[in-house]
């Protein structure tokens, strides 16, 4: 069988920046896959620690495969609507991906209604330095299909988990000049204590599932933002580099 792999962040300079099919015999899973991978590119090293997803959906190493199976390699990430709104003018989901600039008030004026005693802001943006070293810009990609999808469970779990009414997730791709946002989370809620809870939760989740990374371009070079690890549920890419 037939299968397509896309590499994303980091590895792409390990395997490649164009996606690639692999031939895998009937009944091969996700860890023969890595092991596949690692072999023929030499780029075990690269594998450990890494998520996959297919079909735009997180699977563990013992995960089956079928042909015409799309599998992303995804590295530890840099890191819609829901029409569904009963009575409030407001949906309680809005997520985007976008390559303009994050209009914050906008958003956060949108996200409103009357019903809520606090509306809790976080405005990710690019500084001018990381570590000592002076930034010069960032670069943001995504798996867009699985990023989405992704933001949209964060959000619908939010408002499960802590009972608030709303949350916007917005996260720019592409290239980003110093002091732009490059990712925007709003809670809205009754109660403060609620949605800075979830507000909180929803970046820091968001920080280590949702599938976008960042390129850092200093004025002595570029590297791949070095992410935050996967929750062990999602790491398979360890156990497949182990005999490395």
């Amino acid at each position: 069988m037939r299968v397509r792999v896309l590499p994303f962040g980091i590895l792409k300079d390990w395997l490649g920046a164009a996606a690639t099919t692999l031939e895998l015999p009937e009944g091969a899973s996700v860890g023969d896959l890595l092991d596949r991978v690692g072999e023929l590119q030499n780029a075990a090293p690269a594998l450990r620690g890494i998520a996959v997803s297919v079909n735009a959906e997180y699977a563990t190493a013992a995960h089956l495969l079928n042909d015409g199976d799309e599998v992303g390699l995804l590295p530890p990430v840099s890191g819609g609507i829901d029409p569904t709104s009963g009575e409030s003018q407001v949906p309680p989901v809005v997520i985007a991906l976008t390559r303009e600039v994050i209009d914050t008030e906008k958003f956060v004026a949108s996200a409103k209604d009357g019903e809520d005693g606090a509306v809790v802001v976080f405005d990710g943006i690019v500084r001018n330095n990381t570590r000592g070293r002076r930034t010069l810009y960032l670069d943001y990609e995504a798996y867009e299909e699985m990023a989405l999808k992704q933001m949209n469970d964060l959000a619908q779990q939010a408002l499960s988990k802590y009972s608030v009414r709303h949350v916007t997730i917005v996260h720019r791709l592409g290239h980003l000049e110093i002091g732009e946002s490059s990712v925007l989370v709003i809670v809205a809620s009754a109660h403060r204590g609620a949605a800075f809870d979830a507000c909180r939760w929803v970046i820091d989740t968001l920080k280590q599932t949702v599938p976008i990374w960042k390129k850092e371009t200093f004025v002595d070079g570029a590297v791949w933002a070095q992410g935050e690890p996967f929750p062990a549920a999602l790491s398979v890419g360890a156990e497949a580099a182990r005999e490395s």
